[in-house]
């Protein structure tokens, strides 16, 4: 490491809420994307409770970056010391460390540590570095603050589910049918326009006007971060609709014996205080809850129901 400085930066907020809440929501990983802006996807890789490995795709910068990250948690302390084993350019090495202190029966503080190097500390890339972690810091605080502020109702603004159809049909027909969501306008009905940048395979960038059925148009933009050798493609909204915080979920095709199916899962963070400029006075938060689940359910299913009919179809014709 000759020629690397070592850089650190430290970031803390004030959260009306339990130490215990909050070191809740930053202890689990796989729940990041719903909850800390910046991350797109985490594909957990081994837990044992005081040991977290993954791998993690987050924006940083306007660009989609990924790294294999390793944590390991202490919960009695409310710390947790994280490191980058495989670090995304430009940096060569980034650790730091999470810390939830009580500062009373209902309020603590959460402190973000980061300390990096650069490749012989070039200033342009020690500058790229420092802007994505002050930016995505600040932005990961003022949400984890929101969330955990809101935790007496927070298990009532999220809700996760799931839409499946049965096919027979080849397994990469039905992927590729969800993977080329660019040729969707045409053959979706509620697809408007979609733009996709795909600068580095795998990662897809989308920019899509959609339409519900009472004739609402709404522009969305999302990452998608394709497996195509497991036939999965998860998803983030990164600009979502007014009614949804967060919109994270997967497309999966799973084959068997008899058959293939085809799943859409979606997990979703509601806007609290958007529920009645969108749905009308008075909505409550179970209703918001069901108005989501069923329109989103329903464009699933009208695309599963595609997918299906485009492999089926590909049958028939051979």
């Amino acid at each position: 490491m000759t020629g690397e400085r070592l850089h650190r930066t430290t970031y803390a907020v004030d959260v009306a809420a339990p130490a215990g809440v909050v070191y809740g929501l930053i202890a689990d990983t796989t729940q990041w994307p719903l909850f800390v802006p910046p991350s797109i996807h985490v594909e957990r890789l081994d837990f044992d409770g005081t040991r977290d490995r993954f791998q993690m795709w987050v924006t940083a910068n306007g660009t989609v970056k990924s790294w294999l990250s390793h944590r390991i948690l202490d919960a009695r302390a409310r710390r947790i010391d994280f490191h980058h084993e495989v670090p995304a350019g430009p940096s060569t090495s980034l650790g730091g460390r999470w810390t939830v202190e009580p500062m009373g029966a209902e309020s603590s503080r959460l402190t973000l540590d980061h300390e990096f190097t650069v490749a012989e500390d070039r200033p342009e890339d020690a500058t790229w570095v420092e802007r994505a972690t002050d930016s995505n810091s600040r932005t990961e605080l003022e949400r984890l603050k929101e969330c955990a502020e809101r935790w007496t109702r927070l298990d009532a603004l999220t809700l996760s589910f799931e839409e499946s159809v049965r096919l027979k049909g080849p397994a990469e027909l039905v992927h590729d049918f969800l993977y080329g969501i660019a040729d969707w306008p045409g053959r979706v009905p509620h697809v408007l326009r979609a733009d996709v940048a795909e600068e580095r395979s795998g990662i897809q960038v989308v920019r899509m006007d959609t339409v519900s059925d009472n004739g609402t148009a709404q522009t969305t933009e999302a990452v998608r971060v394709c497996f195509p050798h497991a036939l999965r493609i998860v998803h983030k909204q990164t600009a979502t609709p007014l009614l949804l915080e967060a919109h994270t979920g997967e497309w999966s095709v799973i084959p068997d014996t008899t058959g293939v199916t085809a799943v859409a899962q979606h997990s979703v963070l509601l806007r609290e205080e958007a529920i009645e400029p969108v749905l009308g006075r008075g909505t409550s938060i179970a209703e918001a809850r069901t108005h989501v689940r069923e329109l989103l359910g329903a464009q699933s299913r009208t695309v599963l129901n595609l997918a299906k009919r485009h492999a089926e179809s590909a049958i028939r014709t051979l």
